[in-house]
């Protein structure tokens, strides 16, 4: 709290010598005396005079300048009538009357300018006889009268007497007379000093109309925060009082504007602005306004507002007053909601209290000067405005920052929980596609009739096609969240394509279409890379080239482009016979979800996330997917990366690992940990073929009082089992000092939980559904290194 009160100190001790140094004006002391000012031996190159002091009256009289009469009252100029007394009379703020002055001038002086403010409500001011300025038409008949204010400036005669006359009107404002100083200097100094006080009114309101557009775009491009909402329109109405109030430059740049359009505009425009920013307070600050205030301030402000709108400018301008007084009011309970709020520690109080305390003497200053205590300050007031809508941005943008903080956390929020949805999904997908495509290997393994066999390559296909778009769909998500990561490891190139090739020969069978692999002789040894990765680009465009060609083949080419010592340049192009892509599509064929033509999505199917998903795998190691397409004739798809080479050979490529009627796990015995009775009844099937003897646990805990290091040489360990999961059930088995190699059975990713496997002890990892191929693959790795006879 002691640098807030600091600060307003501060503060207060510099508006408080500004406004000390203005009563230090030399000049202000020099005044008119019985409708004399004699400046004669005045120096007027300093700052423009003031005509103020004793000037001659004439009441309910609109006197020409060659008329005057001798004998005269005097009053002090400025000054409204209803402070005046005419014969012991208090005089009324509807009338007329005639001032006159009459200046001696110093002999030797520059050129001279006169400043002329406007009055209640219309003036003719005559110099030496002439017409000088005009403001309206003031008459002794109300209905010729006409009302207009704004501020003049004009060059005086040269000569060294001034016989300043002025008549002024008014029939429309309950205040009547003069009030601003008609200000007397050297013409330059008088017009720059106008000139200087437009500018700073027209900049504050450009200022403020476009703080008020750029905030009004945040509401409307942004989250639809009504409190940025009610302060923009606050911006926005308030620029009009900077140009239509105080010197009425508007009235100036557009003389025929009808007073009385104006004045109501000026003073609707103070309630709206008072309400808006009130509006905007109390949503801002909550919990620290009360209700009931809310509803007064708006009822005030309403019953005013209407009074504005449907009657006579005498009436609601003789309101304005107690009005103000009432806005006081507010300004002061909208104080003690943002001292609430800072003690509170809301978001931006701090800068919305300092932001108060400077409106608050703004207002003070305005306020003042409106009653006549000093004159008015263009400068001051300026900075005080630009002081207040800095702060007042400054609590805005801090709340905008930290709503873009929530909805970037609510955001985070969302992301993890999609990606945990998308997780749990895979496992609950991928554990029953386990049963699903094992039985389908199983019964391809027993010799099934021609009629069986085709429904059972049908239903290969639909679950490996089921566990692709699973795989894509995760994949894309990772991506998308920047999670996917690079291996750089050993990588065998030819063995890769062969491998994706002889996978995919029966998708392309079944369409009798060709599907070869044209491997580069120079490609002898293996790379260092992602095998993962790059398996999954060149499958996904395989896949997608297979799927689009409906006769002819498809291609995989892997061309050696360079080579030296360390690296080696692979082209790697897939090229088909299919439907091609017409040229206005091309550009859409990489977006996720897109397909060249919405027919195709129907006739082809599938999610339309492998071209996108090679595609941005690529990006991430800095490599660029192309495409040449020729609609009806085909296309091809290729990349060319940049590999490091290794000292070890590319194996020759054999498409089964396992032979058909070899037993490579006789005598060994496996326990399988399990808790799905068809995911057991796959893995024990598969393994008592290969000669394993196998024993089942259903949970961890099964598994600690089943397992015997004695006999059991190896362990397949589901991770996700009631009672106890693989996870505690390994970590328990270590701490046992047991070193029998526990494989992970998930239908988690990898990358996902690898972290937590090895950390739990566990030896390696296979995904549901898992090929033959692949666990036997794993299995014998761990079969070889313990002895066993293969």
């Amino acid at each position: 709290m002691n640098h807030l009160v600091r600060a307003l100190a501060c503060m207060l001790i510099f508006y408080g010598s500004i406004l000390h140094s203005l009563g230090q004006d030399a000049n202000t002391i020099i005044t008119a005396k019985k409708g004399i000012l004699d400046l004669r031996n005045i120096n007027l190159s300093k700052a423009p005079i003031s005509l103020n002091g004793e000037w001659r009256f004439f009441w309910n009289q609109l006197i020409e300048p060659f008329n005057l009469p001798a004998a005269s009252q005097f009053v002090n100029y400025p000054s409204l009538w209803k402070n005046q007394q005419v014969n012991g009379k208090q005089l009324s703020s509807q009338g007329y009357a005639t001032y006159a002055l009459t200046i001696f001038l110093p002999k030797d002086r520059p050129r001279l300018g006169l400043g002329i403010p406007d009055v209640y409500s219309s003036y003719k001011l005559y110099v030496n006889g002439s017409l000088f300025s005009q403001n309206g038409e003031p008459s002794a008949n109300p209905d010729k009268a006409i009302p207009f204010w704004t501020t003049r400036t004009m060059t005086l005669p040269a000569t060294d007497t001034l016989q300043m006359v002025l008549q002024v009107a008014n029939y429309w404002h309950h205040k009547g007379g003069t009030y601003k100083p008609i200000l007397l200097g050297i013409r330059e100094k008088v017009v720059i000093k106008y000139y200087i006080d437009v500018a700073f009114d027209l900049v504050l309101a450009g200022c403020l109309f476009m703080g008020g557009l750029f905030f009004f775009g945040l509401f409307v491009f942004g989250r639809h925060d009504q409190t940025i909402l009610f302060f923009s329109l606050f911006c926005m109405v308030y620029s009009y009082r900077m140009i239509g109030t105080d010197l009425y430059v508007l009235n100036a740049l557009f003389p025929a504007l009808d007073w009385f359009v104006t004045i109501r505009i000026e003073y609707f425009t103070l309630i709206l602005s008072i309400v808006l920013f009130a509006q905007y307070t109390f949503l801002l600050y909550p919990q620290e306004a009360h209700p009931v205030a809310r509803k007064i301030m708006l009822g005030i402000c309403g019953l005013y507002a209407t009074t504005i709108l449907f009657f006579e400018p005498l009436l609601f301008t003789a309101l304005i007053s107690p009005f103000l007084i009432t806005a006081f009011a507010f300004v002061a309970y909208g104080i003690y909601i943002y001292v609430q709020a800072f003690r509170h520690r809301r978001s931006g109080s701090l800068y919305a209290l300092l932001s108060s305390g400077v409106m608050l003497l703004v207002f003070v200053i305005i306020n003042l000067q409106y009653l006549g205590f000093f004159q008015p300050v263009k400068g001051l007031i300026f900075g005080g405005y630009i002081g207040f809508f800095f702060l007042q941005s400054m609590v805005l943008s801090h709340r905008f920052s930290e709503k873009l903080k929530k909805a970037a956390e609510d955001a985070q929020l969302a992301l993890e929980a999609k990606s945990a949805f998308l997780s749990n999904m895979s496992h609950e997908i991928r554990t029953p596609l386990n049963s699903v495509i094992g039985m389908a290997y199983l019964l391809q393994r027993n010799k099934p009739r021609a009629d069986q066999q085709k429904n059972l390559e049908v239903l290969m296909f639909a679950g490996n096609n089921l566990l692709s778009i699973v795989n894509n769909i995760l994949d894309y998500n990772k991506i998308e969240e920047g999670r996917i990561q690079f291996e750089h490891i050993l990588m065998d190139l030819p063995a890769i394509a062969n491998n994706i090739v002889s996978g995919l020969q029966n998708l392309a069978d079944e369409k009798r279409i060709t599907l070869h692999a044209h491997i580069d002789e120079k490609l002898r040894m293996k790379v260092k890379g992602d095998p993962t990765r790059t398996s999954q680009v060149i499958s996904n465009l395989l896949h997608n080239a297979i799927k689009f060609t409906r006769e002819g083949g498809v291609l995989l080419e892997l061309t050696v482009d360079h080579i030296n010592n360390r690296n080696i340049t692979v082209s790697i192009v897939v090229s088909d016979t299919g439907i091609g892509i017409p040229e206005d599509k091309k550009r859409l064929i990489f977006d996720r979800f897109t397909q060249a033509d919405s027919s195709t999505s129907r006739k082809y199917g599938g999610t339309d996330l492998g071209l996108a998903i090679s595609k941005k795998i690529l990006e991430l190691q800095g490599v660029e997917l192309k495409m040449n397409s020729t609609l009806k004739k085909g296309s091809s798809f290729y990349f060319t990366q940049t590999f490091e080479l290794s000292n070890e050979q590319v194996q020759v490529f054999t498409h089964k690992i396992l032979p058909e009627h070899s037993k490579p796990f006789k005598g060994m015995s496996m326990l399988i940990v399990e808790d799905n009775p068809m995911n057991v009844l796959v893995a024990q099937t598969f393994l008592e073929r290969c000669g394993a003897h196998i024993d089942v646990a259903r949970n961890g805990i099964e598994a600690l009082k089943m397992f015997n290091p004695k006999k059991h040489q190896l362990i397949l360990m589901d991770l996700d089992m009631p009672e106890m999961d693989g996870y505690e059930a390994t970590r328990r088995l270590r701490k046992q000092g047991e070193t029998v190699p526990v494989i992970a059975l998930t239908a988690s990713l990898p990358n996902e939980i690898e972290k937590e496997v090895y950390a739990a002890g566990l030896t390696s990892i296979i995904v549901k559904p898992f090929d033959p191929d692949d666990l036997f693959r794993v299995l014998l790795q761990y079969v070889n290194e313990r002895n066993f006879v293969v």
